[in-house]
């Protein structure tokens, strides 16, 4: 795809989702990353496998065929391609030795955290996944939500994501309460690719549709968040309320294209182990659509990651250290339409 050539080199030396891994079944499953078509399927050991969508010979998706005998068919000719990328069957020259060009590119592919995640460069991931023990401990309940298809860059889904002063006004009743809209002070620390920062805001109290939180106080509840945002586009937040019950998010957008993404948010929590699923899953769809119409009418779809394009105060401070750890870890374009 021709949009490849607008993002920045490195955000293909880093780990992406490209979806959940209980989507990657008995079937080639077609996905979209960093504006390149990729196909992910599954061998008979379950490893989950990353190609290019694409067949060498006449171009055809590779997602819209089959799987056999541990290889990807392609829908076309039924030429078959193993977990390396190389072609090994060719049915209409059985006995022609197959050329070393019928290939497809294989990516680097891994699974955790219920997520299958693609990385498009042969060389070593930049960065390392982030540690989430709750999840892996299994002594908290996890939850999948979404996923949240939105037409944006990745980074603005991101950064809405992370900025506290919309709750009040795009989620009120739910994540905000307009009587008490001002955000409180924070600061954030970058570590490398990682930023750090921690936040003690006012909350609404759970309304009688969603009981999500614990947030026992009902009279103007507080929320304690203490935030790892991972450069590019992954944030695992931890929450608390001043007693032993407490909640983990953990976020990953997939960049499709320069105005196209897919939000992922898996959330983990210690209590309430026997409420459906479907409470936290019907809480997030109706909070990421609130937040969708704001965020898809953002002008550039993208972050702009020059400062001086947009108005930033105080309770920007998250906002302007991504775009400035962005910037400096040569993840984020600069502003220009050829950039």
């Amino acid at each position: 795809m021709a949009e490849t050539s607008v993002f920045p080199e490195k955000l293909r030396r880093c780990w992406h989702p490209v979806g959940y891994a209980h989507e990657i079944t008995n079937a080639p499953v077609a996905a979209t990353l960093l504006g390149e078509a990729v196909v992910v399927w599954r061998t008979s050991d379950g490893r989950a496998h990353a190609m290019r969508d694409l067949c060498i010979h006449r171009g055809t998706a590779l997602s819209l065929g089959w799987i056999a005998d541990d290889c990807l068919v392609c829908p076309y000719h039924a030429w078959r391609f193993d977990a390396s990328g190389a072609c090994v069957r060719i049915p209409q020259s059985a006995n022609a030795i197959i050329p070393a060009k019928a290939r497809t590119p294989k990516y680097q592919c891994q699974e955790r955290y219920g997520l299958i995640w693609v990385c498009l460069s042969d060389d070593a991931p930049a960065y390392a996944l982030p540690e989430i023990p709750e999840f892996e401990s299994g002594a908290w309940k996890v939850v999948n939500t979404g996923p949240f298809a939105w037409q944006s860059d990745a980074s603005r889904q991101v950064e809405n994501f992370t900025d506290f002063g919309h709750f009040p006004w795009v989620h009120p009743g739910l994540l905000g309460d307009p009587e008490r809209p001002v955000v409180p002070e924070h600061s954030v620390e970058t570590r490398g690719h990682v930023l750090h920062y921690t936040i003690v805001r006012p909350e609404a109290p759970n309304s009688d549709d969603f009981k999500v939180f614990a947030n026992d106080v009902t009279v103007q509840p507080e929320r304690r968040s203490r935030y790892e945002l991972h450069l590019p586009y992954t944030i695992a937040l931890r929450l608390g309320w001043g007693g032993a019950k407490g909640m983990v998010y953990f976020f990953a957008s997939q960049p499709e294209m320069a105005d196209r993404c897919r939000g992922y948010c898996i959330i983990g929590r210690n209590y309430d182990f026997d409420d459906p699923d479907s409470t936290l899953q019907e809480f997030e769809r109706v909070i990421f659509g609130q937040d969708q119409r704001i965020v898809e009418s953002q002008r550039p779809e993208q972050v702009p990651f020059d400062l001086a394009d947009e108005l930033h105060l105080k309770f920007d401070a998250v906002a302007v250290a991504y775009r400035r750890a962005m910037r400096a870890e040569g993840l984020g374009r600069p502003a220009g339409p050829s950039a």
